[in-house]
């Protein structure tokens, strides 16, 4: 993707006439080296932060002076932090899952579109999102960012674009600093905690209103654009909506916006946190993912006729949604947390079924007109990492049209009643993507077999931990 500059809105109170030049706190992104040079010098910049996500979105990469980065200084990361676990082990090795031999070198190129200011740093620092090659410049395949471009490309060859719109919700919860106690909500601005119940409630924002204001302003300074922000059914759970639009472009921002909301919150004392499921009886936290398709040429919605009605293609993209996603779980739900929210009675989908404009389903279509003509895929937590997720949820609706796979008949009631057609834990959904061949055309067996040996890691780790409720249920009685 060649990297475009744009800009935001002038300033508040700030009449446009008399805003020209732009004011360069407000940009976000340049086209070129020298462009580059400019916006650090012109923000006083001492450091860069080249960052760039790993297989769980935590952002890995250097620190480095700017004026070393403007020289186009070659960057490396060792090819070992795509193969370790969320709590930094590595796996043992099988057939699908090996190390590179000699652990080499990873080069980090910077994407020049996504540079931007670190607003909450106290000394002048900007930061870049990177892509990664190997040595010889050939994009690595199994890097999150080079997974969802390899989706894209599919689209594209097709003289197809897709258009995406994550809605990420997190809670906030008082710092906890043993984790063998329970998560709860922080104090707002009455004193009190917050409680449930709260769904789209004004006053529950309101509780934390200084923390919310330095949400919008970390983001307007990097160039990140809320549409809009809700409390959500769980004590201090919040959502983030975000405007549509291209699906690198929108994981970059989920990428961004999850570390710009811990730290505003962490200026404020308290913990932001996507776990899937952080308090025992609460909701859990999703990423409700919109998507959509439109030709290249044209802009027009793929899933709309001519006259309006609904195309072949948005039927087999929910056929493909519903066939395939079950199959990859495991990149919208990575944790055994995750599932932990996907369980009934829990304000989620524990389906694979669709429906116009009906909550209950894993795959509901809003009532729109033709040409913002969607789907919503509700089946992702916030815990996922965006790039993946997107990828895998693009990727099983391309598929659908592919195999012009027909769906179900849409769901008129709760689909929630019935039994749990998904995975019941992570083990079982890493073996679903392994045994989907369909997958390899989507995402390459590189990536599967590490993605794989990765997430079964994760499993033998948390496999060590005596829970709470062991102690409580078997310590005596057994």
């Amino acid at each position: 993707m060649s990297p475009k500059k744009t800009t935001l809105k002038p300033a508040k109170n700030v009449p446009a006439s008399k805003k020209s030049p732009p004011d360069p706190g407000y940009l976000r992104g340049v086209a070129s080296w020298k462009e580059a040079a400019q916006f650090l010098r012109a923000r006083g910049i001492e450091d860069i932060e080249c960052i760039t996500p790993d297989l769980a979105g935590v952002p890995r990469g250097k620190m480095m002076p700017s004026s070393k980065f403007t020289s186009n200084t070659s960057l490396a990361l060792p090819s070992a932090i795509y193969r370790h676990t969320i709590s930094g082990e590595y796996p043992e090795e099988t057939e699908s899952f090996r190390y590179e031999p000699r652990d080499s070198d990873l080069k980090l190129v910077p994407d020049l579109s996504t540079l931007s200011v670190v607003p909450w740093e106290t000394d002048p620092t900007a930061q870049v999102i990177c892509d990664v090659v190997s040595a010889d410049g050939q994009e690595v395949p199994y890097t999150p960012r080079n997974v969802l471009k390899q989706v894209l490309k599919l689209y594209h060859d097709r003289g197809w674009k897709p258009v995406v719109a994550p809605e990420i919700e997190f809670y906030l919860v008082a710092k906890n600093d043993d984790p063998d106690y329970p998560l709860h909500p922080p104090k707002g601005r009455s004193g009190r905690a917050i409680l449930g119940g709260q769904g789209y409630s004004i006053a529950g924002i309101n509780e934390f209103d200084e923390l919310i204001d330095d949400i919008y302003h970390f983001s307007e300074k990097q160039g990140l654009e809320i549409d809009t922000l809700i409390h959500e059914e769980g004590p201090a759970q919040l959502e983030i909506n975000l405007r549509h639009g291209n699906p690198i472009e929108l994981a970059d921002q989920v990428f961004m916006f999850k570390r710009t909301i811990r730290e505003a919150a962490m200026k404020h004392g308290i913990y932001a946190t996507f776990m899937a499921k952080p308090m025992q009886g609460q909701a859990g936290s999703a990423m409700h993912i919109h998507q959509s398709v439109i030709h290249e040429d044209t802009g027009k919605n793929v899933f709309s006729n001519p006259d309006g009605s609904p195309s072949r293609e948005f039927f087999h993209f929910i056929g493909g949604m519903q066939k395939y996603v079950p199959s990859a779980l495991c990149m919208l739900a990575p944790y055994v947390n995750s599932y932990r929210r996907l369980t009934p009675d829990m304000s989620c989908p524990v389906n694979n079924a669709w429906g116009y404009d009906n909550r209950t389903t894993a795959f509901r279509v809003p009532v729109s007109d033709p040409q913002a003509r969607r789907v919503e895929n509700r089946l992702p937590s916030s815990d996922a990492n965006p790039y993946l997720a997107l990828a895998a949820s693009l990727a099983c609706g391309l598929l659908g049209i592919m195999k012009e796979i027909e769906p179900t008949a849409p769901t008129e009631d709760s689909a929630n009643e019935g039994s749990i057609d998904l995975p019941r834990g992570l083990l079982e959904a890493v073996a679903l993507m392994e045994d989907e061949p369909a997958f390899e055309e989507v995402f390459g067996r590189e990536f599967i077999g590490l993605y794989a040996g990765v997430k079964r890691g994760e499993f033998e780790t948390f496999m060590q931990v005596i829970s709470p409720w062991e102690r409580e249920f078997l310590l005596l009685n057994v």
